[in-house]
């Protein structure tokens, strides 16, 4: 169920599926440049996922599979996920896809979706941990929303490590360990 008022989520549903139509639509002019205002039957169209996704459930389109989730993306990703660049893809790509998935009816989409980001999360957090500042922005630009999410929580775990490790001693002694016992 879609967040009303997360942003995030609202930008993943603004991203353009294709569809192909099953009936006949009167009265709708998708394309300005259209001289009807009506969607043939068989038209294959680009549109919004959350109206796709609403057409799609009342049985007038069929949705098919985005261009960033093609073979080409799938093929790179088995070869090697850390140096894919998803974010040129989709800014949401595991949102996106979890979301398609079920209208696509591709039981291998969530699979590649688990493996690129098993892979890629073990990268980004060593990444985030050790990367200077200067190859930390070539990092940047290939992730993802979520996975800035994660790296930026990395390093703002590590940042607080460090300044924990420096700042203070190490063992603080109990004060309940400075007093004796009173003997029976």
């Amino acid at each position: 169920m879609p967040n009303y008022y997360d942003i995030d989520d609202i930008l993943i549903e603004e991203q353009l599926v294709p569809v192909l139509f099953h009936k006949l639509v009167n009265g709708v002019k998708l394309d300005p440049g259209a001289e009807k205002d009506c969607v043939e039957q068989g038209a294959k169209i680009e549109l919004p996922f959350w109206l796709a996704q609403e057409l799609h459930l009342r049985q007038a389109v069929s949705v098919t599979l985005p261009p960033c989730f093609n073979q080409k993306t799938r093929l790179e990703i088995q070869a090697d996920a850390a140096s894919v660049d998803l974010r040129s893809r989709s800014h949401y790509f595991y949102e996106f896809g979890c979301k398609i998935a079920p209208l696509v009816g591709d039981k291998t989409l969530g699979f590649l979706l688990l493996s690129a980001f098993k892979i890629r999360y073990k990268e980004i957090l060593t990444k985030a941990h050790t990367a200077a500042y200067v190859t930390a922005s070539k990092i940047w630009s290939l992730l993802t929303k979520e996975e800035s999410n994660l790296y930026e929580a990395a390093q703002s775990s590590m940042t607080a490590f460090k300044k924990w490790r420096i700042g203070g001693p190490r063992m603080q002694r109990a004060t309940a360990l400075g007093r004796k016992r009173k003997p029976n």
